[in-house]
């Protein structure tokens, strides 16, 4: 059986066209990247196409958020206006999954993003991804809850309301259909 994370070559056009579109509808976010230089990167990297495939496919809207010149990485990021609808209705980790006795979610969020090979939002990628647009103004998204909280059965999530940014806390075993989650991929 073939585990290879990998896009036949027609997928991976459609999905590189997809992107190519959104980033430049979308210059405000990725001011001074050149398309080219981070199709190039794609190019050479079938495992992060097909994660960014995995984002596009539960409606994450994935586009470049920026470039971390440390790593010579791009950052791309779930840039749906909502939360992503096919990552709703989780709870927030595969522990918190199999604890729960009745009433399971489906999966949790941070399993079923382990699962895409990318990584949900820290609380500062949140803050800086609302920076660039108008984003959870109906719905809240899990974000990377630190050990300290997640040890005591906390989660975080985030969310906009009234023109601010909220973090939240939760206990990890939550789910509802209105929370799902964003992440970040390096590439």
């Amino acid at each position: 059986m073939n585990n290879k994370k990998e896009l036949p070559e027609g997928e991976v056009n459609i999905l590189l066209e997809t992107l190519r579109n959104r980033f430049e509808k979308n210059m405000n976010r990725h001011k001074g990247i050149d398309w080219s230089k981070v199709r190039r990167r794609l190019e050479v990297s079938p495992e992060k196409l097909w994660s960014l495939n995995q984002m596009e496919e539960t409606e994450g809207e994935p586009d470049v958020i920026g470039y971390d010149a440390q790593t010579d990485k791009y950052l791309f990021c779930d840039c749906a206006a909502e939360s992503p609808k096919g990552r709703r209705s989780v709870c927030y980790d595969p522990e918190a999954l199999a604890s729960r006795k009745e009433h399971k979610p489906r999966h949790s969020a941070v399993g079923m993003a382990q699962e895409m090979g990318v990584s949900l939002l820290t609380e500062e990628q949140y803050h800086a991804l609302q920076q660039l647009g108008e984003f959870d103004i109906k719905t809240s998204s899990w974000i990377v809850a630190p050990p300290d909280v997640r040890k005591l059965g906390g989660g975080l999530f985030g969310d906009k309301r009234y023109g601010r940014v909220f973090i939240y806390h939760n206990g990890v075993e939550s789910y509802y259909a209105a929370r799902g989650f964003r992440v970040i991929l390096e590439v």
